[in-house]
C-alpha cells in the first residue's frame, strides 16, 4: 500500500470516528444532571448558557467546513485505477485563499472576544438590588462558611438563598474570599465560576428561578480532598427560606433533661478540644478553625457535602474524620465507646 493511499484511509477513518462522535457529544450535552450546564436555572448561568451554544454553533461550523473539504478533497482526488504514480501538478500558493483564512479566523476571534465582554459585563457591573442577600463565603480546607451579616446567621457547607422572580426580585450576593489557599466557587447551574483568594475579595450573584438543590464544585485545586470540597444551594421559597432563618437564629439547645446521653455529650464536648475549633451559640464553644455546628443536626451532609448526616456516619467521623474523607485536616479524636455515643448523641439535638 502506498503512503498516499494509506494516508486517505487513515483520514476517512479520523472523520468516521468524528462522525460517530457527535451523537455521544449531544447526548452528554443533553443529559439531566444537577451540575449541568445545558439546565441553566438563574440569570448569570442563562447569560453563560447562550454564550456557549454561540461558541459551540461556531465552532461546529468551522468542524463542518473543514471536514466537509477534507471529504471533499478524499473523494475526489482519490486515486483510481489506472493512475499513474506521478506527482501531479503542483499549485503555489492563492492570495485569495490566504487572505480567506487569515480574515476570516481574525473576525471569528474579534467576534467571539466582544460577545465574551459583553456577557461579562452584563453579569458583573450590573447594579446591586436594594433587596439583595448579602452573604460572605469563606473557602477553607476543604470546607465551606456561609456567613449572612444582615441576619446575624453562620453555617458551613450548605447554602441556603430564596428563588428570585420578575416579581419578586432578590438576588444574592457572594462576597467570597479565603481563609488558606486558592479555591473556586462554581454552582454551573446558577452561575459562573469565580476564584476564592486569599486577601481578596471577589464577587458574584444568582438569582433562582425555582426551588430546588443546586449542586457545585471548588474548581481550584486545593489540596489532597478538592475533589470532595462540595458546594449544595438550597434555594427556597420565601416562605421556607424565611422559616430556616428563623431557626438558624435560635441559640444551640442546651436543655437536656429528657435525654441524658444527651446532656452527658454535651459536657464531653465542652471539656474538649472540640471547642477549640467548632463554634455552639449559647455555650463556651466558640472555635472557628472548623464549620459552626449550632444547627449541625438540620444538615443533610457533613464533611462539605461527601457524607450523609446520619448518626452512625457522624460517629465515623467524629472518632477518626480521615477514615472517610482522608486528608481532611480535623485530626482523629480516639474518644472512647462512651464518649462517643454521648458526643454523638449531643450533636444530633442541635437542630
Amino acid at each position: 500500500m502506498t503512503g498516499y493511499r494509506k494516508a486517505t484511509l487513515d483520514s476517512r477513518r479520523t472523520f468516521r470516528m468524528a462522525v460517530c462522535f457527535l451523537p455521544l457529544l449531544a447526548s452528554v450535552a443533553t443529559a439531566q444532571s444537577p451540575t449541568n450546564i445545558f439546565a441553566p436555572a438563574a440569570t448569570p448561568a442563562h447569560s453563560i448558557f447562550d454564550l456557549s451554544m454561540l461558541v459551540l454553533s461556531v465552532t461546529l461550523a468551522i468542524f463542518l467546513t473543514v471536514a466537509g473539504l477534507l471529504l471533499y478533497a478524499l473523494i475526489r482526488f482519490r486515486q483510481r485505477r489506472g493512475d499513474s504514480n506521478r506527482e501531479p501538478a503542483q499549485v503555489y500558493g492563492s492570495n485569495q485563499i490566504e487572505l480567506s483564512w487569515t480574515v476570516i479566523p481574525v473576525l471569528i476571534v474579534v467576534m467571539l472576544f466582544l460577545t465574551t465582554a459583553r456577557v461579562i459585563i452584563g453579569t458583573q457591573a450590573i447594579p446591586k438590588p436594594k433587596d439583595a442577600l448579602n452573604v460572605t463565603v469563606i473557602g477553607h480546607q476543604f470546607w465551606w462558611e456561609y456567613r449572612y451579616p444582615g441576619l446575624g446567621i453562620v453555617t458551613a457547607n450548605e447554602l441556603h438563598i430564596p428563588v428570585s422572580n420578575p416579581a419578586n426580585s432578590t438576588p444574592t450576593y457572594l462576597n467570597m474570599s479565603s481563609a488558606d489557599v486558592a479555591h473556586s466557587f462554581w454552582v454551573p447551574r446558577l452561575a459562573g465560576k469565580t476564584d476564592v483568594i486569599p486577601n481578596r475579595v471577589n464577587t458574584m450573584w444568582m438569582d433562582p428561578e425555582q426551588p430546588g438543590l443546586y449542586l457545585g464544585q471548588c474548581a481550584q485545586y486545593c489540596g489532597m480532598q478538592h475533589a470532595k470540597m462540595l458546594i449544595r444551594v438550597y434555594a427556597q421559597s420565601p416562605a421556607e427560606f424565611a422559616a430556616w432563618v428563623s431557626q438558624q437564629k435560635q441559640p444551640g439547645l442546651q436543655d437536656f433533661a429528657d435525654n441524658s446521653a444527651a446532656s452527658e455529650g454535651q459536657a464531653v464536648f465542652m471539656h474538649n478540644a472540640c471547642i477549640n475549633c467548632h463554634a455552639i451559640s449559647g455555650t463556651v464553644a466558640t472555635g472557628r478553625f472548623g464549620p459552626d455546628l449550632t444547627h449541625l443536626a438540620s444538615r443533610d451532609t457533613i464533611g462539605s457535602g461527601a457524607i450523609q448526616n446520619t448518626p452512625e456516619n457522624l460517629r465515623k467521623w467524629i472518632d477518626d474524620p480521615n477514615s472517610l474523607k482522608p486528608g481532611c485536616l480535623m485530626p482523629a479524636m480516639h474518644l472512647n465507646d462512651r464518649d462517643l455515643d454521648a458526643i454523638t448523641a449531643y450533636l444530633t439535638q442541635l437542630r
